[in-house]
């Protein structure tokens, strides 16, 4: 055995810890960003805020021995005690089940509005960048004359046709709702299209699609997550807003915004009415929007440069 051979192992070993100590001083993209999303703390208790209220909206109803559509007259207008912990309405129906009842209905609608939004606004926002030309001119011309049509507009229209209802609003909501994620998207798109990364792999033969699902959506997630985490309180207040106006889900449902409705009413005289509906959604929104805020800063390189 020569001298070099003898001395391999301990190299063998060196360059194990110096490949070791390379890999956890430089941590990936989601990883870095996730350590400076824990370091907000802000946004952090906002995000444990949202587990929390995701976890009552699943558990909350079963919690209380009433369900949300239970009338008892001679309890009606009751204030929060030990019995009904938030309180009855005019009908004698305990407030706290209705308002995880109606947590599930106003969570659903946001999360999914802003899945379909997701799914949509990706989808043309690529392809539009990766045609490019006239095609994307038109597309986004497109675009832009259904972002001007406003959404009460579309409710009423689709009121007339299919009724009112969580369909609706979904409906109504995606409609132009995922323009602004092609936006988005389409703009990040034609940013990276000009990397070099995305120049080697057309030059080693990388298809259109390849690149872009390989290669330009994943690094486009950032942006996406963000812009989703954003999108999900903007719809919560918007189903509040329709079903608040009559437009949206119709009694016996719960929902924030049809409590708030008939809470309103009664507001000089039982005010935990429209205090509990009113009051989740706006801690809903404020944590979406503490957390939206955190993940950008996370996740946005330009602030980290």
């Amino acid at each position: 055995m020569t001298q070099l051979e003898s001395l391999s192992p301990p190299l063998k070993k060196i360059q194990g810890r110096s490949l070791l100590v390379m890999e956890e001083a430089s941590p990936s993209f989601w990883q870095e960003g996730w350590r400076r999303f824990r370091q907000n703390k802000v946004a952090l208790t906002g995000f444990f805020i949202l587990i929390f209220l995701i976890l009552l909206a699943i558990i909350g109803p079963w919690l209380s021995s009433y369900t949300y559509y239970d009338t008892h007259l001679s309890l009606k207008n009751t204030p929060p005690c030990k019995k009904f912990w938030f309180g009855t309405d005019e009908l004698g129906r305990d407030l706290f089940t209705r308002i995880w009842w109606g947590a599930r209905i106003s969570l659903f609608v946001g999360i999914s509005a802003s899945l379909i939004d997701l799914v949509l606004g990706v989808l043309y926002g690529a392809v539009a960048a990766m045609i490019g030309g006239k095609a994307e001119e038109c597309m986004m011309r497109i675009a832009d004359i259904l972002y001007s049509i406003p959404y009460l507009l579309v409710v009423i229209l689709l009121m007339v046709v299919i009724g009112s209802g969580i369909s609706t609003i979904l409906i109504a909501l995606t409609f132009t709702g995922w323009i602004g994620m092609a936006r988005i998207i389409r703009g990040q798109i034609l940013q990276l299209s000009q990397m070099d990364f995305i120049k080697a792999a057309k030059a080693l033969g990388a298809g259109k699609i390849r690149i872009l699902f390989a290669h330009l959506i994943p690094n486009c997630m950032g942006s996406i997550l963000v812009t989703v985490t954003l999108t999900i309180p903007s719809a919560i207040f918007a189903e509040a807003f329709l079903s608040f106006l009559g437009l949206g889900v119709q009694a016996p449902i719960a929902s924030w915004g049809t409590m708030a409705n008939e809470g309103l009413s009664a507001l000089s005289y039982y005010p935990w009415r429209l205090f509990f509906p009113a009051g989740f959604i706006c801690v809903t929104m404020l944590c979406f929007n503490l957390v939206g805020d955190g993940l950008r800063d996370a996740f946005d390189p330009r602030i980290h440069t």
